[in-house]
């Protein structure tokens, strides 16, 4: 249990004077057959004041017989004859400490004072006299402050008469919790009037404080000096005893602040990480440490919730947080780093830390003797070690992983590896503790340990990489943007002029991409020696910088297999070929030539057919390219008469969409080329409405007077 800083005179602040001890007396002890008194006693004389019981108190282990005529315990009674007892002093030697705690004003407990492996009851007597009385010779209502730090449960009597106690003893066992202050006023006395010590000032009284102390087998293998009283409990007037309650309630809060303080941190930090998953859903570590952040927060947040509001007993809380979360947070930091670090071999390590996982949950509800009574002390205390070589594995494990981190990156892997090692040593803090290393600091009252520190180490080691991971990620960002720019310089150089004169043709071209790189393209290639004028336009599938690739793939196969044969049917056939084997890789497209006398040939592969006229091509119905190997396209022909004109679209005037989710459709698109509009104006129509696609539009007009060729 926690001890506290003892208090050993509280004046309120507001100038109340501070008794003195008096020599011990038995002046008011029952005196026994020769006149001597049988039990020590210790003398206080009170006024506005408060004072530790340090005895030297009476001690005994086993527990009390009850009297069959009350009921109550005998040991408690003020005629006990305790004489033959031990004596223990809570007098908190010079410079101790709480191991666990790292409190000052530590006193070992019973396994430190000749009864090493017993636990079980025990009882404290210590016999007080009290001088007391107030300015007016009224008599002080008296408050007994109960130890701060003790194993497990206790129940305090005065005068044989139970004043109450930290929990209750029904049961099999006593259910323990972690400590709180405890305050009980102490009654007046039943019966008889207060003596008068000669030459004193006051009214004098005795009392015999009793303690019936219970601890369990468990505390024996978890604490260090374990058993009864670590502390001494506090006697005084009811003012200055409540101060002192007040104040230990207040340092209690101070001592699990940095608990709270870190489940409070960690809860952001997993809100941090999972939304991380956000942006790149590949990548499970994100997951992992997430899950850790959130089982540490969970961790720490209980912890401090139990230490201030008695939420969960020992019994509980040592199932749920040390055999529970504990161990599922060290598998969860071994998964961590081992997809952190690209670990795909060996493939066991997820099985192997789920595996060390379950049997240190099991091991430690046992050896805590969680499940108290089933199975026998003896039994129980093996599975500690059980549980010692588990975390022992856990450690070789995580620290390996690391190392071959350090292999593979380097400096990711030096980064991580004094978290490691820190957390190493904070796995064993228990066992250190009992072997009285302390591994604690107390700064201003503020509990910090080693696990806290290595915990902290750990998040920053995370913190760190993620940092890196970002800076890097920025990097390549900038790379790819660069990446991006650049072709989308090159797709703007093999993009056709926007108005191109041909002898008897003029074409009007629009080209506006919904990304940086777009998926649309089109190729005006003329035969110099026929006349002809090949058109080729089409849309790959996708969008981005892979839609782009493709692009430049297409537009020098159709430069190639125009070169070789200008036939519309024959450029698609070869398109097809070269998209086949590509994976998903496919387009819709449209091939045309028209001839010096007005002619057209007219290819299809999924396009949107043109508008002649503003009246759309009836065409058959043909396969993407890329999708069958071999596969047909449709072909149809018609003649261009002078001011004819032939428009082409891509899908992207099709699938632009209004706010209200409505596309643009070929009614409006028929609206558009039965006015008559430009290739511009169709275009401005589409992308004002709600441009989602790459939008590009060709119109070719037939001219009557044949003009020199500006492309």
């Amino acid at each position: 249990m926690r001890g506290l800083r003892w208090v050993l005179a509280i004046g309120l602040g507001i100038g109340l004077p501070l008794a003195a001890f008096a020599q011990a007396t038995g002046a008011a002890s029952p005196q026994a057959a020769d006149g001597t008194s049988p039990w020590p006693a210790v003398h206080l004389r009170l006024g506005h004041s408060a004072f530790p019981l340090n005895g030297p108190w009476r001690f005994s282990v086993g527990d009390s017989p009850l009297d069959p005529n009350t009921g109550k315990p005998l040991w408690a009674e003020p005629n006990f004859d305790d004489s033959m007892w031990e004596t223990v002093d809570l007098t908190p030697p010079e410079g101790s400490y709480e191991p666990l705690g790292g409190t000052a004003g530590y006193v070992p407990g019973w396994t430190a004072r000749g009864h090493h492996r017993y636990w079980g009851y025990a009882w404290y007597r210590l016999r007080v006299d009290l001088e007391t009385a107030d300015a007016a010779g009224q008599t002080e209502k008296l408050s007994l402050e109960g130890p701060q730090d003790f194993d497990d449960v206790f129940q305090v009597y005065a005068n044989g008469n139970l004043l109450g106690g930290f929990r209750n003893f029904s049961g099999n066992a006593p259910a323990t919790y972690y400590s709180t202050p405890t305050l009980f006023p102490l009654p007046p006395p039943v019966s008889g009037p207060a003596v008068v010590e000669p030459g004193g000032s006051g009214k004098s009284r005795s009392e015999v404080i009793a303690f019936r102390v219970w601890m369990g087998p468990g505390t024996l293998l978890t604490q260090p000096d374990a058993g009864g009283l670590h502390n001494p409990p506090v006697l005084g007037e009811a003012g200055a005893v409540g101060a002192d309650y007040q104040l230990r309630w207040l340092e209690l809060v101070r001592e699990y602040s940095t608990d709270a303080a870190l489940g409070l941190l960690f809860a952001v930090m997993a809100v941090g990480a999972f939304s991380l998953v956000l942006f790149d859903r590949t990548d499970r570590v994100y997951l992992w440490i997430g899950g850790v952040f959130l089982l540490q927060a969970i961790y720490y947040g209980l912890f401090a919730l139990d230490g201030w509001t008695e939420n969960l007993s020992v019994v509980a809380d040592t199932l749920v947080r040390n055999s529970l979360l504990f161990s599922l947070i060290t598998a969860g930091w071994v998964m961590v780093w081992w997809i952190w670090f690209g670990r795909q071999r060996p493939s066991w390590i997820p099985r192997a830390a789920a595996g060390l996982a379950l049997v240190w949950m099991v091991a430690e509800a046992i050896g805590a003797e969680v499940f108290f009574g089933l199975v026998p002390h003896g039994v129980a205390a093996k599975f500690e070690i059980v549980t010692l070589v588990v975390r022992v594995l856990f450690f070789a494990l995580m620290l390996w992983i690391v190392i071959q981190g350090i292999r593979r990156l380097g400096l990711e892997g030096w980064l991580v590896l004094p978290a490691v090692l820190l957390r190493g040593i904070a796995v064993f803090s228990r066992e250190l503790a009992v072997l009285h290393v302390s591994l604690n600091l107390n700064p201003f009252g503020v509990n910090i340990n080693i696990v806290h520190l290595a915990t902290l180490l750990m998040a920053l080691a995370v913190a760190l990489l993620l940092l890196r991971r970002l800076l890097q990620s920025v990097k390549a960002q900038r790379l790819l943007a660069l990446d991006v720019k650049q072709a989308q310089e090159v797709q703007q150089l093999i993009v056709p002029s926007a108005r191109i004169v041909h002898p008897g043709l003029t074409i009007e071209s629009v080209y506006r991409p919904a990304r940086e790189v777009s998926g649309d393209f089109f190729q005006i290639i003329p035969n110099a020696g026929d006349g002809s004028l090949l058109i080729v336009a089409g849309d790959v599938t996708g969008k981005g910088l892979r839609a782009g690739m493709l692009v430049a793939l297409l537009v020098g196969a159709i430069r190639t297999a125009a070169r070789f044969n200008p036939d519309p049917a024959a450029v698609l056939g070869e398109l097809n070929q070269r998209l086949m084997g590509r994976g998903d890789a496919s387009a819709t497209c449209l091939a045309m030539r028209i001839d010096a006398t007005g002619t057209v040939i007219l290819a299809n592969a999924g396009h949107v057919p043109p508008y002649l006229n503003g009246e759309l091509v009836q065409m058959e119905g043909a396969l993407p390219l890329g999708v069958v190997d071999g596969a047909n396209c449709s072909v149809t022909r018609f003649g261009l008469k002078p001011h004819d004109r032939l428009v082409l679209v891509s899908d992207g005037i099709l699938e632009a969409t209004d706010s209200d989710g409505q596309l643009f459709g070929f009614e409006r698109i028929q609206k558009l080329m039965g006015s008559s509009a430009s290739a511009v104006e169709v275009a401005d129509a589409a992308e004002k409405f709600g441009q989602e696609d790459d939008i590009s539009v060709i119109s070719i007009t037939r001219t009557v007077v044949s003009e020199p060729a500006l492309a």
